[in-house]
């Protein structure tokens, strides 16, 4: 069985987007979770943000993982209905530093920075 994982991190400007929602692209990572390192990085531009579109479009792209800013309580619920683990409050850096990071076990999250 394969151990790896693929987590999703919405970027602007190269680094993680603060509002999950207004990120202009999201950088897919595929991960070895046994190795803890990123194996393959795809970017990809969502479609237009409207309620309940990301969670499906994500899934679809097979994410397991989402680490995000912040982002909204309704939408987190959303991941969770699609088997999606949500972790916010990570601080704006690059996809592959974050995702090695959580798969350490060592990513430093902060307050979510979305309170809707």
């Amino acid at each position: 069985m394969s151990a790896n994982i693929t987590i999703a991190i919405p970027i602007s400007g190269g680094r993680l987007c603060a509002h999950f929602g207004h990120c202009d692209t999201f950088a897919l990572l595929e991960a070895d979770r046994d190795q803890k390192i990123v194996v393959r990085r795809t970017d990809l531009q969502p479609p237009p943000h409207e309620p309940g579109v990301l969670p499906a479009w994500l899934q679809e792209q097979g994410a397991n993982v989402i680490i995000a800013g912040g982002m909204g309580a309704r939408a987190q619920n959303l991941f969770a209905a699609k088997g999606i683990q949500v972790i916010v409050g990570a601080p704006s850096e690059e996809p592959e530093r974050l995702a090695e990071a959580w798969l350490a076990g060592n990513l430093a999250t902060g307050i979510n920075l979305c309170d809707h």
